[in-house]
């Protein structure tokens, strides 16, 4: 979707200045976010491009005038209360109100380190997707589409032609995934595109840009 969170290629958001010290967890209500996201992720009542979207789905001010973990917690919400796991109340009152929900799995403490280690790959069996549509060396267009839904190809490389560096495998669409779960595996490339393709001839000299991009994304140039 086009929302707030799609800042690649813009102007005017400042240098990326890291520090290098940076903590893990800023304050303690953030590893609580990252706890409790992580716990209800493993029921499985949502996958990971739906955890995405919903993340997306925060107002554009407020998006950009939070933090990366705040965007985590109302993404959180989201999903809970469109599975009426938790209520409006709930989540004012900070506490459950009345009868629980029962789930069909629960992440045990002593579970979560095993868990985070085995991770959980998106990548598929290549029989399931047929042949490759591109190659190595293949010039392509990313399609200028605008879903208002989960899409991860950024706005700033639509309608530009690059060239196929590397064939990465079969992955999850997450478009499909995000919206019906529909994993609809296909292909998955890496895209160099080149900063004068991008961003004309103010673009900084030998600037290039690598988008792993799906099947669905791409046109032959």
């Amino acid at each position: 979707m086009n929302g707030a969170h799609d800042l690649g290629g813009g102007h005017g958001h400042g240098p990326i200045a890291p520090d290098p010290n940076e903590p893990l967890f800023h304050a303690g209500w953030e590893r609580k976010a990252f706890s409790l996201t992580l716990a209800m992720g493993f029921t499985g009542q949502w996958n990971i491009d739906q955890a995405r979207f919903a993340r997306e789905s925060m107002a554009p001010g407020r998006y950009l005038e939070t933090t990366y973990y705040e965007h985590w917690l109302h993404g959180l919400e989201v999903l809970l209360a469109e599975r009426a796991l938790v209520s409006e109340a709930e989540i004012q009152a900070a506490e459950s109100i009345g009868e629980t929900k029962p789930l069909p799995r629960i992440l045990n403490a002593a579970d979560v380190l095993p868990a985070l280690q085995k991770g959980g790959s998106a990548k598929r069996d290549e029989s399931t997707a047929g042949q490759p549509k591109f190659q190595p060396g293949a010039h392509v267009t990313a399609r200028n589409i605008n879903p208002p839904t989960h899409t991860r190809v950024p706005r700033y490389v639509r309608g530009r032609t690059g060239v196929i560096d590397r064939v990465h495998g079969v992955f999850v669409f997450p478009d499909t995934h995000s919206k019906t779960g529909d994993e609809r595996p296909q292909w998955l490339y890496a895209v160099r595109f080149e900063g004068t393709e991008l961003w004309g001839p103010d673009a900084e000299v030998g600037a290039c840009v690598y988008v792993d991009l799906w099947d669905d994304y791409l046109d032959p140039a």
